[in-house]
């Protein structure tokens, strides 16, 4: 099955965010952020967006502020995602947050967990910053790692999946910081999953 992936520019706080969006308008939504060294577009390179449009998810994957063809933004971090969600109407997303996405995700997991649905953290930075405040968070949450991650230990996983009342951690075998890049299949496995059980599917 074909899945049409589209792209198209929206303004937020008076700055142009791209983004590509692919699946059923009314599908389970599942919003996408990426790490430093990539961009909305690295989801769809790895087959991601077409595998969950084609599931029946609405999928969006966003160029972050100041990255990829989407302008700095005078919003900060902690405000984007909730600006975000309302301007495309999304409720009750799960967010799905590689490493530098983590400044933006964390604080709307730790102020705002009832517009989501769930969280998958990818080997998120800022986890020191919101672990308090994470505390107790009932969020349904999935974090995944690789075994070879050099740039966030494990041990702060760790620490945010037992600080969390509804998260667990699956460590990717000889994957390194990236490991959704390296082991894409294992990857979508977890992903799927989680998404299924936290739409109820």
């Amino acid at each position: 099955m074909t899945t049409n992936i589209t792209a198209r520019d929206i303004e937020l706080g008076g700055s142009r965010v791209h983004l590509l969006e692919a699946g059923p308008a009314a599908g389970p939504a599942v919003l996408f952020l990426h790490g430093a060294s990539f961009r909305a577009a690295t989801w769809e390179d790895l087959g991601t967006l077409a595998l969950l449009g084609a599931d029946g998810y609405r999928v969006v994957a966003i160029d972050l502020p100041g990255f990829g063809d989407s302008e700095a933004s005078t919003l900060a971090p902690a405000a984007f995602l909730p600006a975000l969600l309302d301007e495309l109407g999304l409720e009750q997303p799960v967010v799905v947050s590689p490493s530098m996405s983590g400044r933006f995700s964390l604080p709307l997991v730790a102020e705002h967990p009832e517009r989501l649905a769930g969280f998958v953290g990818v080997a998120p930075v800022a986890i020191e910053e919101h672990a308090a405040r994470l505390a107790g968070n009932a969020l349904p949450t999935l974090l995944v790692w690789g075994s070879e991650d050099r740039l966030i230990p494990r041990a702060q996983a760790e620490r945010l999946a037992d600080g969390m009342t509804n998260a667990r951690l699956e460590v990717l075998e000889d994957a390194g910081h990236a490991c959704y890049m390296q082991q894409p299949e294992r990857f979508h496995q977890l992903l799927l999953a989680f998404l299924q059980a936290v739409s109820g599917g």
